[in-house]
């Protein structure tokens, strides 16, 4: 099928949370495409051994480079978009994926929601101010794609922090999208990842439960729906559809136009008022 403009043999892909999961099975893709890759991620040892997949997938003289970059850190950022151009002279792809779990709820574990709140937003702050006026500069087509989560929608209870992590996401990248579309003569979108229940590193489990997609599944539909145009990139799995995303985001929404109390889907008075809503909607 034909690709986005920026998707393109030659050019060059800039990823964060590039040592495994999505972020990895983007990174063989776009090498198996012909474009040249910059690997970025903390975890050292991974991202070594994930170069030898990513050098086995490269087709069309392709060619990658490993950064050790810690994404809560802007220096370390500035220092990967030097090495990207200095390398490639080119980005014409920046995804800002790279992301932790484990905060807690909403007045638990303070180390752990500054890990998650420096890593998952701060990472991708880091990586749009960093990068995006450079990519802009180039004045050729470019796609800027932040991985946010359903859990940033929705926002169900269990790992709060994460949760506002990943709100946060989906707002910054609205608002570049908006500013990026506003400038003239910018061929530089953005756009936001949301994927669905994906076997990566972050499950921890041992094999792929039914439910939920591989992580080549989800880029390939990233690669869809981005030429598509798309500026929502909602992913289903196996066992959730477009449909059923569609109805719980409408109730989640409708927690404010309705008045409900908070999290109503999860609250004892309003579970056979959201089942409801569910069977009304078709599912």
């Amino acid at each position: 099928m034909s690709l986005h403009p920026a998707i393109e043999a030659g050019r060059t892909a800039v990823i964060t949370g590039a040592a495994d999961g999505i972020g990895l099975a983007a990174a063989r893709r776009f090498v198996s495409l012909g474009l040249n890759v910059v690997l970025a991620d903390r975890d050292e040892a991974k991202l070594g051994a994930a170069g030898g997949t990513v050098a086995a997938a490269a087709r069309d003289g392709a060619r990658f480079l490993s950064v050790s970059t810690d994404v809560a850190d802007l220096t370390q950022v500035e220092r990967l978009r030097d090495r990207a151009f200095d390398q490639f002279g080119d980005v014409a792809i920046l995804m800002n994926n790279a992301g932790v779990g484990g905060g807690g709820h909403a007045f638990e574990n303070p180390d752990g929601w500054r890990r998650v709140m420096g890593v998952n937003l701060g990472g991708v702050i880091n990586g749009v101010h960093a990068f995006t006026q450079a990519i802009i500069d180039q004045h050729r087509p470019a796609l800027i794609i932040n991985t946010g989560s359903k859990q940033g929608i929705t926002t169900p209870p269990g790992d709060t922090a994460y949760n506002v992590s990943k709100a946060g996401i989906k707002v910054l990248t609205e608002g570049l999208a908006h500013t990026l579309r506003g400038l003239d003569g910018c061929q530089v979108g953005a756009h936001l990842l949301i994927p669905g229940f994906t076997f990566t590193g972050m499950t921890r489990r041992q094999e792929k439960p039914p439910a939920a997609w591989t992580a080549d599944q989800v880029v390939d539909f990233m690669l869809e729906r981005v030429t598509a145009g798309d500026f929502y990139i909602l992913c289903p799995d196996n066992d959730v559809t477009r449909e059923i995303d569609n109805a719980r985001i409408t109730w989640a929404a409708q927690d404010i136009t309705l008045n409900r109390p908070a999290l109503s889907r999860w609250h004892p008075d309003f579970m056979q008022a959201f089942a409801d809503h569910m069977a009304r909607s078709g599912e």
